[in-house]
């Protein structure tokens, strides 16, 4: 593998470091998982066949890389591209001081849509968003919540893992809410993932008030997904639930 010490901070230097871990074989199987046919929810996508520790090693070496080239990777038509992108954006987010980390929340948010798969937005979403939020107005994310992308609708609730990492729930049940009736498979299991997330960081009471709500009507993916850490057999009682 080439070295890094005198590698110019470029997005060509960083595609280049990324393709000699490429794999053909895992690019093939990673076009079926991430569903790349024609009307899946990938459609289009193209892989490296890059491993995501590979992917994060990459990013670490290249975590100064500026803005402007670390741009043209999240642009790239190469799937691995646009994580090593967000990995070195989380990677500065972290580091970086309030004007940064305001630059690179700007310049997500601007870019949601080459953050175009369930891995993308998950990597990212409560490192970035999620965290700039802790502190501000959390209104755009009801906004995204209520986009037509699916992607900008995941990232509004994957985004809120950050919150219930710090004791707080609001967003992310009022989010859970506003999703209980979309269409999208990838939303339901999100919305499952953080309100199973919620009862385990925030309380197992306020997750069994949201489904005395709504559990009856509820995706049976998202329900499954939200009960999962429960013991069986009130795990058995919420699937078959009907309500007051």
């Amino acid at each position: 593998m080439p070295k890094t010490a005198s590698a110019k901070l470029n997005a060509a230097t960083v595609l280049s470091h990324l393709s000699h871990f490429a794999e053909p074989k895992r690019a093939a199987n990673s076009q079926w998982f991430f569903k790349t046919g024609k009307g899946q929810y990938g459609e289009g996508d193209v892989f490296m066949g890059v491993t995501v520790p590979n992917q994060r090693s990459v990013a670490r070496k290249f975590a100064e890389l500026p803005p402007r080239e670390t741009l043209k990777l999240l642009h790239s038509k190469l799937h691995e591209a646009r994580l090593t992108a967000l990995l070195i954006l989380v990677h500065q987010f972290e580091r970086g001081s309030a004007e940064q980390q305001a630059e690179i929340a700007k310049l997500y948010l601007a870019n949601t849509s080459r953050i175009n798969n369930w891995d993308l937005v998950d990597s990212s979403a409560p490192h970035i968003l999620g965290h700039w939020l802790l502190n501000k107005d959390r209104k755009l994310l009801l906004k995204l919540a209520r986009s037509r992308s699916l992607w900008e609708r995941r990232i509004a609730i994957i985004a809120t893992f950050e919150f219930l990492r710090h004791g707080q729930h609001r967003e992310t049940f009022a989010i859970s809410e506003l999703l209980l009736s979309d269409k999208e498979d990838l939303i339901h299991k999100a919305v499952g993932w953080m309100l199973r997330e919620a009862g385990k960081n925030v309380g197992v009471q306020h997750l069994r008030a949201f489904l005395k709500k709504h559990a009856n009507k509820m995706p049976r993916t998202a329900l499954r997904y939200a009960t999962e850490h429960l013991s069986a057999e009130e795990r058995a009682q919420w699937l078959k639930y009907k309500g007051d």
